[in-house]
């Protein structure tokens, strides 16, 4: 019985013989910030990014540590998030600064509509399901590429877009509800 042996340019193979702390050592800032995207919070992040790679040192046989690594940390973060939602205070009443004091010279009016866009932004795109929500903030937020978004997020570039497109369509039909944008 023949058995498989990668050749010393398949990037599967060589991978899986890259070294935890080089793994570490490339990865754990782009983790981090993956993973502060979905908890929004610093501490929570780093959390889960070290639990993810304590995992991957008593994981056996993965074939695509990268790929492993984006998910597990993914998955925690999500879990993290939704745990951590149903504790989560409403924020203050008076935590909107309306003085009309704006540095920019912005009027009132003006930024109390901006004010409320971005509130309405906000509500509107947590009516999303988590993974469209995901995908427009790394779209939007961190600026990636579909094919980025793919790596981090185990989808293909083009349910990706897909999923960006139905997303938008749907965020822009909640605006016209209520007569904001056309």
């Amino acid at each position: 019985m023949l058995g498989f042996r990668p050749r010393k340019s398949d990037p599967v193979a060589a991978e899986e013989s890259i070294s935890l702390e080089a793994l570490f050592e490339s990865l754990e800032e782009p983790l981090l910030a993956y993973a502060l995207k979905i908890t929004e919070c610093f501490e929570s992040a780093q959390d889960v990014v070290q639990e993810a790679f304590l995992s991957f040192q008593q994981a056996v046989g993965i074939r695509s540590p990268r790929a492993w690594l984006y998910r597990t940390v993914h998955n925690s973060a999500i879990n993290l998030s939704k745990k951590a939602a149903r504790n989560t205070p409403l924020p203050d009443e008076g935590a909107a600064d309306l003085s009309g004091e704006d540095p920019l010279g912005v009027l009132p009016s003006e930024a109390l509509e901006r004010l409320e866009i971005v509130g309405l932004t906000q509500l509107f795109l947590k009516g999303l399901d988590e993974r469209s929500r995901l995908v427009v903030s790394l779209k939007f937020d961190e600026g990636l590429s579909y094919r980025e978004i793919g790596e981090r997020t185990g989808l293909t570039a083009s349910n990706v877009g897909y999923i960006l497109h139905h997303a938008i369509a749907e965020l822009a039909a909640e605006f016209e509800k209520i007569g904001v944008g056309k």
